[in-house]
């Protein structure tokens, strides 16, 4: 069986085009395949290789300090879901394009949902102060085809980059309630909610780990469907399989 991760970590780096270029270098090494992004404010870490190579890197990854946090999520595949290794060097660990998106201008992440807390408000529909929740997916139109959380606010969004102008309808009656912002692995969730938080709505939260985190955690606990994946598995479903071509499909027609 092939080890998948995805991993991201929000932390300066100052010489990230030297790290580039050492990323690289460990993980053909390792014979590992997948996209790593290397940019000022972190890195960004989709890899898939054998288990042992690939934890060996992990291990090697972590043992810089400043990657020592770094927590990757798993699943596993009967083969190599990427074609090749690409390492690329970024300006954002995504684009956004917004000012005070990022934990290292902020100064601190935006208030975090554990995927069990997120669990428990969803079946019993406020969160534990009695506000109403509403889960705001903060990713594109493409990826919501394949699933989402029952009754989640999703917008008519082909790019993070237009999320602010999309949501700006909605902001005034989300006032009275919890909004807990999530996307695919949890980078996209964290930079909405501290924009959000930064330009007034200090009622926005984000799901720790994103969905992955919350299927690896949880299971699918008010989900709908599967969760879209940037690789050639295409989408996962709760239990972190890839999901049958028939029933992706059957999504995104739908």
């Amino acid at each position: 069986m092939v080890l998948n991760i995805a991993a991201y970590l929000f932390v300066a780096i100052d010489d990230a085009d030297a790290l580039a270029l050492r990323l690289r270098q460990h993980a053909e090494t390792a014979a590992l395949r997948g996209t790593m992004l290397v940019t000022p404010e972190g890195l960004n870490l989709f890899l898939a290789g054998a288990e042992a190579p690939l934890r060996d890197f992990l291990a090697w990854l972590r043992a810089d300090g400043r990657f020592a946090a770094l927590h990757a999520k798993e699943s596993w595949s009967e083969s190599v879901p990427f074609a090749r290794l690409k390492v690329k060097r970024k300006a954002e660990i995504i684009t956004f394009r917004r000012e005070a998106a990022s934990p290292l201008q902020a100064g601190a992440r935006a208030p975090t949902v554990a995927p069990a807390t997120l669990a428990r408000w969803i079946a019993q529909g406020h969160d534990d102060a009695g506000r109403r929740l509403v889960l705001l997916d903060t990713r594109n139109r493409q990826e919501v085809a394949y699933g989402t959380f029952e009754g989640a606010l999703t917008l008519p969004i082909d790019r993070f980059t237009d999320l602010p102008a999309a949501l700006a309808p909605h902001r005034e009656a989300l006032r009275d309630a919890t909004v807990v912002s999530f996307c695919t692995g949890g980078i996209r969730c964290e930079k909405a909610a501290l924009w959000l938080r930064a330009d007034g709505m200090d009622n926005v939260l984000q799901l720790d780990d994103g969905i992955l985190g919350y299927f690896e955690q949880v299971g699918d606990m008010g989900y709908a469907g599967g969760c879209f994946v940037f690789d050639e598995r295409v989408a996962l479903d709760p239990q972190l399989r890839p999901m049958s071509s028939s029933a992706t499909h059957g999504l995104v027609a739908a």
